[in-house]
């Protein structure tokens, strides 16, 4: 089984110094510089290059430069969906962003998870959990979001916050770790 397999089934992984995930990563961070030194005017080229780094797109999507990721195509991004500047999305494992979401600027989303045993974290081991954004979730300025966490649709998420636990469906939630805080009529 190849590194990759491995990460794509859940099970730990050599993320550090796996030559077919190295280049992978290599190839995304090309794209990468490549996108993030366009003009803003030039939004069918940004269009067309964040369609070749992701892997799915719903219509009238907008991710405000710059951008990075891992892979890119582990992110599936939903209709209507805007992703303000400076977004962070780690995707070893799938990022299912829904449609009608707003991230507010300089998130990051965050699949990998590192182990606590020094020696095996020096070995570039580690392992990766998906994660869901809902429909119509709004996610607020320097939101982190932890490996593992799902968002419901229509949830709030407060800036500032750092997710490390799913968030129920139609939730004002926020703080440091984030908590529902109330319903959203």
């Amino acid at each position: 089984m190849t590194e990759k397999e491995k990460l794509q089934a859940g099970l730990p992984y050599d993320a550090n110094f796996d030559p077919e995930l190295l280049a992978l990563r290599s190839a995304c961070a090309e794209m990468l510089h490549q996108l993030n030194l366009l003009r803003p005017s030039q939004t069918a080229e940004r269009d067309a290059l964040l369609r070749q780094i992701l892997g799915s797109t719903g219509n009238n999507f907008s991710i405000t430069g710059p951008f990075f990721c891992d892979y890119g195509y582990n992110i599936s991004i939903g209709n209507q969906v805007f992703i303000n500047t400076a977004c962070v999305i780690l995707d070893e494992a799938t990022v299912t962003i829904g449609n009608r979401v707003f991230i507010g600027p300089r998130c990051g989303i965050y699949t990998a998870l590192h182990p606590l045993d020094p020696a095996q974290r020096a070995l570039g081991i580690e392992t990766a959990k998906p994660v869901v954004i809902g429909d119509d979730v709004w996610i607020g300025g320097n939101v982190t979001i932890l490996p593992g966490i799902t968002i419901g649709n229509g949830a709030v998420i407060g800036a500032g916050s750092v997710v490390t636990s799913d968030i129920p469906p139609k939730y004002l939630a926020f703080g440091n770790p984030c908590r529902p805080q109330k319903p959203i009529p």
